[in-house]
């Protein structure tokens, strides 16, 4: 038994050290988070084990509740979607008021959830608002304004607005199950500014849409850099307090006291006000007498910016439904903010599963959240 023991501990004590020695400890920091506590992949209570900043809510506006809130009979479809799904929070506005709300497993109107790539969205508006104020030029302002690193070669052609349509260029993949690549790393690490740096831009960029959560960090580290305040004081500022959000929310951090927010995910809210962006867009960057955003870049934002990739604009998500325009906010494991902009209808899930299928051949979760939801709203007509 000592021998075996004896062993166990060179094995692990080798471990340790060959971690340490290439440079990848922040699997530690990743095991003990995600495969300790029973999980494979992030999950939508995380933020309790990362440092978080506040992002504050002053003054509430609580949204109306539509005079049939919840009388609405959910189909049986959208009660099996729900209940197989793991979902937590499902939310339906119309004409700005609360028709349907339901939350389960202990969630209520008030609990946080992980957005996800939800944030991605957020990023882009809080990118649009420093055009505004000419904090940052415009689309075409370079990156090398910011970082030196981008001076040279491809690099050089780098614009704000590239990361903005994920069209950067950068050396990327994209992988939420595999322990060690790039992904995985900038959820774990403690210091995701030099971890983003380092990512090289292979192809020219400006050319195609490719996902890639290294775009949205960056562009989170120009706004940072542009603004001069951290991306949950930029956020709360100029958009959280004058949206009127209920609650506080927390964005996650890499580290603590001068940490770098996880600008590609990681906000954790209620339903309730992530909700308030699909009314903001629906609005066309106005919220009640307050111009929030410029109405053209919101509608920039909702178009299609390459032709072999439509579904995609700066930080939207764009579908067709039937006839009817549909932009989305989408995050891992099935966080959707769905907006209607003709029928003036928000749909919310919060949840924790992975989602399968594709909008385009009315298949996948999505395209069901975005059709059940949908039927719903427009069954007091």
């Amino acid at each position: 038994m000592s021998k075996i023991l004896k062993w166990i501990f060179i094995i692990i004590t080798s471990l340790i050290l060959l971690i340490y020695a290439f440079n990848i400890e922040y699997l530690i920091k990743g095991v003990r988070t995600i495969y300790l506590t029973g999980n494979n992949t992030a999950f939508i209570s995380d933020y309790e084990y990362f440092d978080n900043r506040e992002i504050k809510s002053l003054n509430p506006q609580p949204w109306a509740l539509h005079k049939k809130y919840n009388t609405v009979v959910e189909s049986e479809a959208l009660q099996n979607l729900n209940t197989g799904g793991k979902t937590k929070s499902f939310l339906v506005i119309k004409n700005d008021s609360i028709l349907f709300e339901k939350y389960y497993d202990g969630y209520d109107k008030s609990s946080l959830s992980n957005s996800f790539s939800v944030a991605k969205s957020i990023v882009t508006s809080m990118m649009g608002k420093a055009i505004m104020e000419g904090k940052i030029k415009g689309l075409d302002q370079p990156v090398s304004d910011y970082f030196d690193k981008y001076k040279e070669g491809l690099a050089s052609e780098l614009t704000v607005g590239d990361l903005a349509t994920m069209s950067s260029g950068m050396k990327w993949s994209e992988k939420y199950y595999s322990v060690i690549n790039i992904t995985s790393e900038s959820y774990f690490t403690d210091d995701l500014r030099s971890v983003i740096l380092r990512q090289k831009i292979i192809d020219k960029p400006g050319q195609s849409f490719r996902y890639s959560s290294g775009d949205t960090q960056l562009l989170g580290m120009v706004i940072e850099k542009a603004t001069g305040v951290s991306l949950s004081d930029y956020l709360t500022e100029k958009f959280w307090i004058p949206m009127g959000a209920e609650n506080n929310a927390l964005w996650q951090l890499d580290s603590e006291n001068y940490g770098m927010e996880k600008a590609y995910c990681c906000i954790a809210a209620t339903a309730r006000d992530f909700a308030r962006f699909g009314k903001l867009y629906i609005n066309k960057g106005e919220w009640n007498d307050e111009v929030i955003l410029d109405s053209s870049f919101v509608e920039l934002s909702i178009q299609p910016s390459f032709k072999d990739s439509p579904y995609y604009g700066y930080g939207w998500w764009l579908y067709d439904y039937e006839g009817e325009k549909v932009f989305t906010m989408n995050g891992h494991r099935g966080q959707f903010v769905i907006s209607f902009p003709e029928e003036n209808i928000i749909i919310v899930r919060q949840g924790d599963f992975n989602e399968k299928g594709r909008v385009s051949n009315g298949t996948g979760d999505l395209y069901k959240y975005i059709s059940e939801g949908y039927k719903l709203a427009k069954s007091i007509e």
